[in-house]
């Protein structure tokens, strides 16, 4: 059963007036085992658009392609939303990455990108550039043959330093680490929902246009980087060359442009 909402989230969403409508109302649990999965119990059962999960702790959350993600007690922000819109599914991932880069990006003032399809990195230099994981993004859908029932929206942000386990330590960090500072947890996820409440209501009403735009700026890596991709004739090395307007992934391999809707694109760079 849910608990009640930490005092300091219920102030920092009341100082809100973006948000909607995602935020309310709020299942808050001290732990389980993850938020999406709470958060598809609760749509199957008629929750409204916009009811949010959020944790402390996960035991058993998960990430993209079936991975796990880290989550220990109070270290990150650990929540999903219901979204019951269909014409706004098709691009949840892609919106969902802005507002979590979005509201890392307002309530911190760290640079931070987004390296697709639903990772959010801070780009590190020196020598060569490494991408270290901030956060993550997770669209879960169900539907009933053409019909959609429901997305559940989840995100996943490092927010305070953590041991992570040892096939991520070089790879992930938190937005503690990179600003050597304390973080206000409240404050990104009010961020992260305000932005995702603005492009939600653009896609719900078939606008898209701005959040291609906005995720092309916080994506650098998607065009001129090598990647290792999946193709129809197998893995290839590429070069990345954009992001169509439906969200794939574009790459040059040899004289032909490849489009990546989903599997792995391992990043060279």
């Amino acid at each position: 059963m849910s608990e009640p909402v930490p005092s300091e989230l219920v102030h920092a969403l009341a100082g809100s007036t973006r948000r909607l409508p995602f935020g309310a109302p709020i299942h808050y649990y001290p732990e389980t085992r993850s938020t999406n999965d709470v958060a598809a119990f609760l749509a199957e059962r008629g929750a409204p658009e916009g009811a949010t999960v959020i944790a402390s702790a996960q035991t058993a959350g998960r990430g993209r392609m079936g991975r796990g993600w880290y989550s220990p007690p109070d270290a990150g922000l650990y929540v999903s939303v219901i979204c019951r819109n269909a014409a706004a599914a098709p691009f949840l991932t892609l919106a969902g990455g802005v507002a979590a880069a979005d509201g890392i990006r307002s309530a911190t003032g760290l640079p931070v990108e987004i390296k697709w399809p639903n990772d959010v990195v801070i780009a590190v230099t020196a020598g060569r550039t490494r991408r270290r994981k901030v956060a993550g993004v997770l669209a879960e859908a169900a539907s009933d043959g053409a019909r959609l029932r429901y997305v559940v929206l989840g995100f996943g942000i490092n927010v305070r330093p953590s041991a992570y386990p040892a096939d991520v330590a070089d790879r992930a960090t938190s937005l503690e680490s990179e600003l050597g500072r304390a973080v206000d947890a409240a404050h990104v996820l009010v961020g992260v929902l305000d932005a995702l409440g603005t492009h939600y209501r653009a896609l719900a009403d078939g606008r898209r246009a701005d959040l291609l735009a906005r995720w092309r700026e916080l994506a650098p890596s998607c065009s001129g980087a090598r990647v290792e991709c999946e193709t129809g004739r197998g893995r290839a090395p590429g070069i990345t060359a954009g992001l169509a307007d439906d969200g794939a992934l574009l790459v040059r391999i040899g004289d032909r442009v490849e489009r990546i809707l989903s599997g792995e694109v391992v990043w060279k760079v």
